[in-house]
Order: structure tokens, then sequence, then C-alpha cells
């Protein structure tokens, strides 16, 4: 079925193969022997310890050519998963901290991204995330230094380690954002409470809350959610790779949709979680029993989503409406 992809870590769709290609043509020595060796170590206690292998990984992403090719394995992927369009998050930060200029990773991102559309027959968006754990003053000198490249940027957005970083800390660097005329969005709501959500939508001015899961322990917030129709970006193989929920039949998913939240079903990091978007779609569909009804409504819900315009939009929703299992 025709999807949008719209909470989808380009560093997390690095696959063993392509980190060992890219750590022989940088000259990086990986801590595994074997590409078997490392896909075992994708085993994860909570975020925190997904967290520390994701970035040690990123150490064999050093060039243009290196972020380019990442991309276009994805949207390769991503074609074959149905996606139709993709709204890409990316994190300057975890590589300018190696050395690796911000303009680089752009550079090589927007390449493979520019040439999607003729190579994959997908339509793309970029989205600039900060790193919470390194605090609102670092994602303030992040934003100025990526103000050069602001035409290519469509968002901005708030991920890693979510506890104890609450989003309001980031007021400032949203309001430039926005002055800036780009799109804003957070994760909150994961392992963070309910009301980091509050705070991503009444201090930051989200457009979008990525997962938001959490949302269900407050019922005021899930009438507001309802009420306001904010997407929320879950990433149901990932709630379950990192212990959100013990198991994909104890998702909430099917309580968000009868709460009528505007829900979408995304992969997060796919190589890291077991799976890309349609295998998410396949995952509840099997452990949640959903019809194909639901399907399609969680399809539709991709696209409306979206940051795309709304000729395009249209275009796509009558694709999913013209699908035929």
């Amino acid at each position: 079925m025709p999807k949008a992809e719209l909470h989808l870590h380009i560093e997390g769709t690095l696959e063993p193969s392509l980190a060992f290609a890219l750590a022989e043509r940088n000259g990086v020595v990986l801590p595994f022997a074997t590409e078997e060796e490392l896909r075992a170590a994708y085993s994860f206690t909570d975020l925190q310890s997904f967290l520390d292998l994701y970035y040690a990984l990123m150490a064999v992403l050093r060039t243009e050519d290196d972020f380019a090719d990442l991309a276009d394995a994805y949207l390769a992927r991503a074609r074959r998963q149905g996606v139709r369009h993709a709204e890409i998050f990316f994190d300057p930060q975890a590589h300018t901290a190696r050395g690796v200029p911000v303009g680089t990773v752009v550079d090589g991102l927007t390449r493979a991204l520019d040439a999607a559309p003729r190579r994959h027959g997908i339509t793309t968006r970029l989205i600039m995330c900060f790193l919470r754990d390194e605090g609102p003053e670092a994602a303030l000198a992040t934003f100025e230094s990526a103000r050069p490249y602001l035409d290519r940027i469509a968002a901005v957005g708030l991920d890693s380690a979510e506890v104890g970083h609450p989003p309001a800390a980031f007021r400032e660097v949203y309001r430039r954002a926005r002055e800036a005329g780009l799109k804003c969005v957070a994760h909150a709501g994961e392992e963070g409470p309910p009301a980091y959500v509050w705070e991503a939508l009444d201090v930051l001015g989200v457009d979008r809350v990525d997962h938001g899961v959490r949302s269900m322990e407050d019922p005021e917030l899930v009438a507001r959610l309802a009420a306001d129709q904010v997407p929320l970006t879950v990433c149901p193989l990932s709630n379950l790779r990192l212990r959100v929920v013990d198991r994909l039949a104890d998702h909430p998913l099917p309580a968000m949709l009868e709460a009528g939240l505007l829900v979408t079903v995304n992969s997060d990091d796919p190589a890291y979680f077991g799976g890309y978007v349609d295998d998410n779609f396949t995952a509840v569909r099997d452990a949640l029993g959903l019809d194909a009804q639901t399907l399609r409504t969680l399809a539709r819900n991709s696209f409306r989503a979206s940051f795309l315009d709304e000729e395009t939009r249209a275009r796509y929703l009558a694709e999913v409406d013209a699908h035929r299992d």
C-alpha cells in the first residue's frame, strides 16, 4: 500500500553490510569481526543501550559520498516497502562532534534526496534534529551553523535520550526555527512522561509529535491531541525493541485510533529494530488484528500528517484509495 514515512533516522538505516563497506572505504576499524557479529549486537535493554551502539557505528560516516550512499540505500528499500514520500531525520551534532562539517552531511544527503523522485519515485523532506542530551546551548549553536543550508531543510526536531531532558529547555532554538519558516517536530512521550508532550505542544509549538505513545496515560492530553488532530508518528517495532511495550499485542495503537488520534506508523531506526515501515504495518496487523480498512486509514494518515503541499498530498491520497490488496 502507498504510504509516507515520517519518523525515520537516516543514521538508523545503517545496515551491517553498508557499515562494513564504509569502514573499509574510510579505514575505520569496527569492534566486530563480521556482519553477523554486529547484527547480534543489536540487542537492547533500553533506549540508552541502543544509543550507545548507534553513535559508535556512526564512525564509518565521513564523507559526502558516505551520506549519499546511506540515504540512497534507505530510499531503495523504502520504495520496495511502498513508501512514496519520506521525511527524514538527521543528527548533525553526532557528526560535527567527530569533525564532519554539517555541510558535508547536508550535501551528501540532499544529493540522494534530490535524485529520489527519478531514481525511486519518492518525494522527500529533510528534518534536522537536535540531541537533547547535549543541551539547549549546543542546539542553538547547531542551528546557527546550519543557517546556510536551511533552504534544503524543511523542519527541526528533537531526539536522543528523552528522560531528564524536557522539551521546554529548547524553547529558544524552536523560536528561531519558526522565525526561519521551518516546521517543528519533537520526540516526546516515548520514555518521557505525558508532561513532555504538553511542553512540546505548548512551549515548542510543534506541528507533529514523534512517538507520543505515553500520551494515553493522560485523558486530557488525549482529548487535546484528538481535537487538534496533532499527528503522532508511532514506531511499533521500535517500541517493542526498546521495551516501551513488552509485547506487540500490548501496543496502544488500537486505543489511539479509537480515541480519534491522527496516528501514523513508521520504522524509526529500522536497521536496528528489525523492520522497515511495511514490516511495521505487517507486524501490527498480525499482532493487533488490524483489518484492511484500518491499515488504509494508517496509510492515509501518513500523508495527512506530512509536510507535503496540498496538491501532492491529494495525489498520494488518491493512490491509497485506489490501491487494492
